[in-house]
């Protein structure tokens, strides 16, 4: 993917590997997403940066105290995450920005083992259906039961499990925010949420 570079970027070098996650090796609040996007997190190295799914969490996180700023930019931007990690269950950017269940396979032990190492997390907010999955096997796969049967993904879901709260939002992709599908309002909601839980 790192071949193929949009116009505006081209004279810029692609990170082009697998894209680890990012923040607070203290969080509370884990953030998964769904996977690096091709100019944005697979251009940039950092996960939602970049591009404009990046800008709508990042904003968000700032306006709910997680984030040092409003934006992502580069890694070298300065920015700093509080008390969050931002991670997604697929490190490379996939082919029509549709992870297989392969490539879902092939990096979760990756996702189980970052989420391991971020023993104070208390909630975690699921940017889409597929992060909504991918966080009750994680949560399964550590040994935290969840419900049984699994509710439905919505967004503003909140599920209690025996260990981290999860919350649930559309994924702020073009397709969801340009079509008004999810507002800033809804989106702030959902971490308002997070940060009332976490107080």
């Amino acid at each position: 993917m790192a071949r193929t570079r949009r116009a505006a970027f081209r004279d810029q070098e692609y990170w082009g590997r697998p894209v680890p996650g990012f923040g607070d090796p203290e969080a509370r609040l884990l953030v998964l997403g769904l996977a690096p996007a091709a100019h944005g997190g697979n251009r940039t190295g950092r996960m939602f940066t970049g591009d404009r799914s990046g800008d709508w969490l990042y904003r968000a996180l700032y306006r709910a105290g997680f984030a040092s700023q409003p934006t992502s930019d580069h890694r070298g931007d300065g920015l700093v995450l509080e008390g969050a990690f931002v991670t997604a269950p697929v490190r490379c950017a996939p082919p029509a920005n549709k992870p297989t269940a392969e490539e879902r396979d092939a990096c979760r032990p990756w996702l189980v083992q970052e989420y391991r190492l971020l023993p104070s997390v208390e909630a975690i907010v699921c940017l889409g259906g597929l992060a909504y999955t991918e966080a009750m096997r994680l949560l399964e796969a550590s040994g935290v039961p969840a419900p049984r049967p699994r509710p439905r993904f919505a967004h503003g879901l909140e599920v209690g499990t025996a260990g981290p709260t999860v919350l649930c939002s559309y994924h702020p992709s073009q397709q969801n925010t340009f079509t008004g599908r999810l507002t800033e309002p809804m989106f702030d909601a959902v971490f308002g949420r997070a940060r009332a839980l976490l107080g």
